[in-house]
């Protein structure tokens, strides 16, 4: 069931979702990974996702991929300390990553940005 199309974009219902409003937004322009995707093609999936986001009616969601074409599933999640449907996922802390680290990392990525 699509929802919305642009020139770039399809937005659409999920076949098998895991919550209400679950649904997907992909691009037109076929691509493995984020970083495959010329920046002409991702001017739509932002405002899109957010749209969709808004559209569930839920105040909390997730955004995800899961195959080898670049897509984005907008998932609602439940409240904190809900039992409803949806995804919570969790944010493991690495402790053993030191301030050193993540200075070296940043100091990696800044350098190839």
């Amino acid at each position: 069931m699509k929802l919305f199309e642009t020139d770039t974009i399809f937005a659409f219902m999920d076949i098998g979702p895991i919550a209400k409003g679950h649904c997907l937004v992909i691009p037109k322009y076929h691509a493995t990974k984020l970083t495959d995707l010329p920046d002409d093609q991702m001017g739509d999936i932002l405002p899109a996702c957010k749209k969709l986001a808004a559209a569930t009616g839920e105040e909390n969601y997730n955004i995800l991929q899961v195959v080898d074409h670049i897509h984005f599933h907008v998932i609602p999640k439940p409240a904190s300390g809900a039992d409803k449907e949806g995804l919570d996922i969790g944010w493991p802390i690495q402790n053993d990553l030191s301030k050193d680290g993540i200075a070296r990392s940043f100091e990696e990525m800044k350098s190839k940005l």
